[in-house]
């Protein structure tokens, strides 16, 4: 598929080249900073070696006091407390690391997680149910809730009380709790909106031991649970979620809870993780729980602290994902076929795809597999308790939760963020909601947003790659969203031999500048690039710099994103 080009301005100006000198750096690298907003020494040094002071007060947030006040009260009294979340990572991981916190100062404190299937995402009246016949009076839920309105009413009318942990864009009216946690509140003044679903539970334990002036260590056991959500869910890393991220990836490395520990040892790789790693190895893991069966299973090898017991749990969340990933493969080879044979959905701007026995667990996974080959908003749906219900994804650039608003009177309900959502819908509406959304999509999204692009940090010659300039480059890290690993253009580079397909449709070749030494490099998905390659002829590459290890050896090779034979940019 066809991908644009977008160099990042990279003008050299008298901030750039003040912290060029005062930190002893390549320019472009200083003027890659500045672009991330890191404009001083003071700011480069904090970017560089984050620091936990860098946290956030967490009474800053609306309704923090009030929630303190009302878990203290009810560890006084020894009520019931019941932790509430969702099915993903993010929720799942916010549960075990709320859970696991309180239980310090607890025994009557229990978990809930609903079942995907049966109970949807968010509150559900069958949990606050269970909570009052099992004589819980306060429930904590996080990643959730925000929107649960009428739910929340429910359970005031059975005395049930409510802390709403929440990061998604609350609703015209909040939840009548008694806490209401969520940054992205019109009226909460917390200096960061980005946080994670565990995030927030992360700040709520924060909070705590800072009222009853508790050793840190208290909670910042927890940051290898915050950091597993904060890269699993796609939330910024910058700020608070960069701190959380370092310290969370040191710990992970280091000294992982006994469940994490297992699931890094039975995904193959057990230890040197990066976020990526993290998104890729052990987030789907977690994921599969809640898709194939119940979440509660993730969250019981997260707490886990017998060896025995993580080993066992993360065995069978591992069998989980095999399923999982059988599932979703096949799914997306229907959802294809169906595309593919259909003139009219290939001609559209927006992918809607339903089948009734799609497995609700994986149509998620499938909807993002359809985004990636077409590249336009997409959302898949199958059916699930009378109704049609599916997830969404957007491309770079595109709001799709505001598309789903503009279409709301044909649905029955609908969550999510820009680029990703859930939804449900009568039957008889899918054909109205298919057009519908098409001409909402088709009204306000600019042709460039349906052409992947590759954003391009800086131009260099091969020549100013060296172990210096990539021992900077890892100090940027962790790299996630807004700030992401930079990607470099060189033009006029050539072959230094031949080029060939490896695995599926994958380029290995070496690459040279003139005056250059030569850089081993890997084009994933780039193969037919393969016979348009010819010896001595010049080419533009943009790309990663990674560092490749065999047998005890290291040396550094580029990740090839794209490949232009005519020109440069």
């Amino acid at each position: 598929m066809e991908k644009r080009w977008v160099q990042v301005d990279q003008e050299e100006n008298e901030t750039s080249e003040k912290l060029a000198r005062e930190l002893n750096i390549d320019q472009c690298l200083a003027n890659i900073l500045v672009q991330r907003g890191v404009t001083t020494f003071e700011e480069a040094r904090y970017f560089f070696r984050p620091q936990i002071a860098q946290l956030h007060d967490p009474f800053l947030m609306k309704d923090m006091e009030q929630a303190i006040e009302r878990i203290t009260s009810a560890l006084q009294n020894d009520e019931h407390i019941l932790v509430y979340g969702d099915y993903d990572v993010d929720g799942t991981t916010a549960v075990a690391l709320t859970y696991s916190f309180f239980s310090q100062f607890t025994n009557k404190i229990a978990y809930y997680i609903p079942d995907r299937h049966k109970e949807g995402y968010g509150i559900s009246t069958a949990g606050i149910d269970f909570a009052k016949e099992n004589g819980f009076t306060l429930i904590i839920a996080l990643d959730c809730g925000i929107r649960s309105v009428d739910k929340i009413a429910y359970a005031n009318t059975l005395a049930i009380d409510f802390i709403i942990c929440d990061h998604h864009l609350p609703g015209d009216e909040l939840p009548d709790a008694v806490a209401v946690l969520d940054p992205k509140r019109a009226d909460c003044e917390y200096p960061f909106k980005e946080l994670s679903g565990c995030g927030i539970g992360f700040k709520l334990a924060q909070a705590y031991c800072q009222i009853n002036n508790l050793p840190d260590q208290y909670y910042e056991q927890y940051l290898d649970l915050c950091m597993v959500s904060i890269a699993a869910d796609i939330v910024p890393i910058v700020d608070e979620n960069r701190v959380m991220a370092h310290f969370g990836l040191a710990k992970l490395n280091s000294n992982p809870c006994t469940g994490l520990k297992a699931l890094m040892q039975i995904s193959g790789k057990s230890d040197s993780y990066t976020i990526t790693d993290v998104v890729f190895l052990l987030a789907p893991r977690i994921n599969a729980a809640g898709r194939m069966g119940h979440a509660k299973d993730a969250v019981k090898m997260l707490l886990s602290d017998e060896v025995i017991l993580a080993d066992e749990q993360s065995t069978f969340i591992n069998s989980q994902n095999t399923e999982r990933k059988s599932f979703d493969q096949n799914i997306t080879l229907e959802a294809l076929a169906i595309i593919e044979e259909s003139e009219v959905l290939m001609n559209r701007k927006t992918t809607v795809v339903f089948q009734s026995d799609w497995n609700k667990g994986v149509i998620g996974i499938v909807a993002s597999r359809l985004t990636e080959k077409y590249y336009r908003p997409t959302i898949v749906l199958t059916e699930s308790n009378g109704n049609y219900t599916g997830s969404a994804r957007s491309v770079v650039g595109y709001d799709l939760y505001e598309a789903l608003l503009a279409c709301s009177d044909l649905l029955e309900q609908f969550g999510g963020h820009k680029y990703a959502a859930g939804l449900t819908i009568k039957p008889e509406n899918l054909i109205p909601f298919t057009e519908k959304f098409e001409e909402v999509v088709s009204a306000s999204i600019s042709p460039n947003l349906l052409i992947p692009e590759i954003k391009i940090d800086a131009t260099i010659e091969l020549s100013q790659i060296d172990a210096k300039f990539y021992r900077i480059l890892t100090q940027m890290a962790p790299f996630g969203p807004q700030n992401m690993a930079p990607i470099f253009v060189s033009n006029g580079v050539s072959l230094a031999g031949n080029a060939q397909v490896v695995g599926a449709n994958h380029l290995k070749l070496s690459i040279k500048q003139q005056n250059s030494a030569i850089f081993e490099a890997i084009a994933f998905g780039l193969g037919e690039f393969e016979k348009l390659l010819q010896p001595k002829q010049t080419f533009a590459v943009c790309y990663t710099i990674e560092e490749n290890v065999w047998k005890d050896k290291k040396r550094l090779q580029l990740n090839i994103k794209g490949i232009k034979i005519e020109g440069s940019i």
